[in-house]
């Protein structure tokens, strides 16, 4: 099941091609709405939504991977989605697996720094 959505929301975000194509889940993402969503979801969902947002702000890494991050974590914002947050267990599946394809893809720019801070932050929530 997870490979499936995986496969659907590299398909359907076009996460393989350029970052501008997920532009419109871009949108959706802002800092506020991060913190507010990431306090709604389990730990399986906020630790890779969590190094996400670190290799964001990292001074370091490329825009055009900055863009695919803003891209994955607008997505988990969005409440209507593939599969709607509202539904339960299944409503953060599809945001999970589009969380893990980021960040298998940003992979080399996860530094210690970066799994330190995603581990304290995930003690505190």
């Amino acid at each position: 099941m997870a490979f499936f959505c995986v496969n659907l929301l590299i398909s359907k975000l076009n996460l393989m091609e350029t970052p501008k194509n997920i532009g419109s889940y871009g949108g959706n993402y802002s800092e506020g709405g991060f913190w507010s969503v990431l306090g709604k979801v389990g730990k399986k969902v906020a630790k890779p939504a969590l190094t996400l947002f670190y290799v964001l702000k990292e001074g370091s890494t490329p825009a055009r991977i900055k863009t695919l991050i803003v891209g994955a974590l607008g997505y988990l914002i969005l409440p209507i989605d593939l599969i709607p947050d509202f539904i339960p267990v299944a409503g953060w599946t599809d945001d999970l697996a589009a969380l893990a394809a980021a960040v298998k893809m940003v992979s080399d720019y996860i530094t210690p720094e970066i799994e330190r801070k995603v581990a304290e932050t995930l003690r505190n929530l």
